[in-house]
């Protein structure tokens, strides 16, 4: 047995099956309408959290960049060559010393520079005079030129 309602609408007797049809389709419509003018808030909203969101993992991001160890810095090689007459300065960045550093360190940094170069453990014997040559430099036993090479 099948059971159809009826109701009265403005005094009209309508089907019941009918007019939920028509009522639903008029919603339908009327919520699409109503959605292409709400659409743009939606947008600009969901645009403004994701802004958000990505503004606070850029924020704890930096601050854990921040906070890493700082690593030590690891000095860059002297571009330029050998000068035809050695000089102070060059003979400081050759020993890693400074241009007026007591003779001790100049003489600790010349013991660990040819530890590093020494021809009979595989060093170069040009490399080996020029540590001696900055040595003689900054000690004051300069023998009257540059090196032999």
């Amino acid at each position: 047995m099948k059971l159809v309602s009826f109701c009265f609408v403005n005094g009209a007797m309508f089907n019941s099956l009918r007019f939920a049809r028509e009522l639903l389709g008029l919603w339908l419509v009327a919520s699409l309408n109503s959605w292409s003018s709400m659409a743009t808030p939606l947008v600009a909203s969901l645009s403004v959290a994701a802004a958000a969101m990505g503004g606070r993992y850029l924020i704890q991001a930096w601050q854990a960049f921040k906070a890493r160890p700082v690593l030590p810095r690891v000095r860059r090689f002297y571009p330029g060559g050998f000068e035809q007459q050695m000089t102070r300065r060059e003979a400081a960045l050759i020993l890693g010393v400074r241009e007026h550093a007591p003779v001790d360190k100049i003489k600790e940094a010349h013991r660990r520079a040819m530890v590093a170069n020494h021809p009979d453990s595989g060093g170069s014997h040009y490399l080996a005079s020029k540590i001696n040559e900055a040595k003689d430099v900054f000690v004051g036993k300069l023998r009257g030129g540059s090196s032999v090479f």
